[in-house]
């Protein structure tokens, strides 16, 4: 079987790279900074929260920009809450938002509701005009439980749609060959992930500088610094410097250093699609 950089019309060794702007849609500052790295920085796609309180303005803004549906079930922030799109009374926490916490979510969560929101959140993506290119999901919820993974992947097929999922360690973490699993229905997903979020320069350039062939994906969380970031979230200072991260041409230099290429999503979307 053809390696992914090959079905991606590259030789098999090639290193190539997603840069990855997270949580557009969940405020202005985010949805913001999200569109600004995509646009005048390195990211090659971005992931948009549609129960967030501003993926309406995402929708606005949007441009045809590499977006992926960042599958939302939980609300981990203290005071900046959001909820289901759809009627899902076990998808609420006390307060009326999604469960803080994943662990309280795969404890209570009834499936039938779980399946009916992912749908009702790729489906609005659809209807408010983006062109959605991959899912991601939100704290790796449906990533780590087989039931969750289901879900995720019933999803994928159904939509024609690429998944990011994490590597070994994760895997080995969850219990149960998710990578493989998806791999068999089709789906297709980069060959490594790496969570790059909060001051986290250094860990950039030493995963760039060390980048194993494949398609590896760096995963940002960009935003503006502006006092709503700051009042919402208390990682915000780190989100802020993942934006400047973006923009500042580091990431390029060291990307080009590594002989390697930078792709969004929508590659390995035509990839996928051609096979099936």
């Amino acid at each position: 079987m053809d390696s992914l950089t090959e079905r991606l019309g590259h030789p098999a060794g090639a290193r190539l790279v997603i840069v990855s702007a997270d949580r557009i849609g969940t405020t202005h500052a985010s949805t913001a900074g999200g569109y600004e790295a995509i646009r005048s920085g390195a990211a090659t796609t971005g992931a948009v929260v549609m129960p967030g309180a501003w993926s309406r303005h995402a929708a606005e803004l949007y441009r045809g920009e590499d977006l992926g549906v960042h599958l939302t079930l939980n609300s981990e922030l203290d005071w900046f809450r959001w909820g289901p799109l759809t009627n899902a009374p076990s998808l609420l926490d006390g307060d009326g938002g999604f469960p803080r916490t994943v662990q309280d979510l795969w404890d209570h969560a009834d499936l039938d509701e779980v399946r009916r929101e992912c749908r009702a959140q790729v489906e609005r993506a659809v209807l408010w005009g983006f062109d959605v290119t991959h899912l991601t999901t939100h704290l790796g919820a449906m990533q780590q439980r087989p039931e969750f993974f289901d879900v995720l992947v019933d999803l994928a097929v159904a939509f024609d749609l690429p998944v990011r999922l994490e590597g070994p360690e994760a895997e080995a973490n969850a219990g149960f060959p998710f990578r493989s699993l998806a791999a068999t229905e089709g789906i297709v997903g980069p060959d490594h992930f790496r969570l790059v979020r909060g001051a986290a320069r250094a860990y950039a350039a030493e995963t760039l500088a060390a980048l194993p062939p494949g398609v590896t994906e760096l995963s940002l969380s960009p935003a503006l610094d502006e006092p709503e970031i700051h009042a919402a979230d208390p990682a915000a200072a780190g989100r802020v410097d993942d934006l400047d991260l973006a923009v500042s041409g580091d990431l390029e230099r060291a990307v080009a250093s590594a002989g390697a290429a930078l792709i969004g999503y929508r590659a390995l979307r035509d990839a996928q699609r051609a096979r099936s």
